[in-house]
């Protein structure tokens, strides 16, 4: 079910503009400050401010997932719970811990000419501060993370997507988008861009091809050498 090294070629062949999701593909940002403990700071958060966690809050161990229930229960404190969930994430990715050979796609990308944007449901700001962290900043072209307080532009909506190819000015024939999650690939479909499915957990890989990821991996190294192999 994994790809062939001819196949992911074939896919990358013509792929000017490579957009790559964070939380897996790059690091796994919980991994120091797991998610559930994020979840759960970020309702004592409210809780502290004098508000009422909204039902379910408490059941929610995804922070990501809580901040949209957060949004659709009560939308005036979609900003302030999108700001200390951001806060949380920069403290979360300094802990993080890196993905076996996510940094080599990133300089894979630059050395086989391709642009490479990081696109993701995470805060931009906790984003940035990893790359920059890890001197990874001069790789990527742009950060696309969800727009600060509208959680309705994360994935599968494909607006940070289009953002970024916006931003570059390179068509989605031109693109490919390398993401773990059924949304990414969601995401890609409604964008009209490829995905390339990294299946890191087991029983990922069926459920990437399923949904209709090109080509899926379980190693990003698979990845960073296809880029290498067919540099321009």
């Amino acid at each position: 079910m994994t790809a062939t090294p001819q196949q992911l070629a074939d896919v990358l062949r013509p792929v000017k503009h490579i957009l790559l999701d964070f939380d897996g593909p790059v690091c796994s940002v919980f991994a120091g400050l797991p998610a559930p403990e994020v979840a759960r700071r970020l309702r004592e958060g409210l809780l502290a401010a004098g508000e009422q966690a909204p039902a379910g809050a408490e059941e929610e161990s995804d922070p990501l997932a809580l901040l949209r229930l957060v949004a659709d229960a009560r939308p005036d404190l979609t900003a302030s719970a999108d700001a200390a969930l951001a806060a949380l994430e920069t403290e979360a990715v300094r802990l993080a811990r890196p993905t076996l050979g996510g940094e080599s796609v990133l300089r894979a990308c630059t050395g086989s000419g391709r642009l490479v944007s990081v696109v993701s449901n995470n805060a931009g700001a906790a984003i940035e501060t990893y790359l920059a962290e890890r001197g990874l900043g001069g790789y990527v072209a742009g950060v696309f993370g969800r727009a600060p307080g509208d959680p309705s532009s994360m994935k599968p909506n494909p607006r940070l997507l289009l953002d970024a190819m916006e931003a570059t000015g390179v068509g989605p024939e031109h693109c490919v988008f390398i993401g773990d999650a059924v949304r990414d690939v969601e995401a890609g479909e409604a964008a009209g861009v490829p995905t390339i499915g990294y299946a890191n957990k087991p029983g990922k890989d069926a459920k990437l091809a399923a949904v209709g990821a090109v080509v899926v991996v379980k190693s990003m190294d698979l990845i960073a050498d296809a880029l290498v192999a067919h540099a321009e």
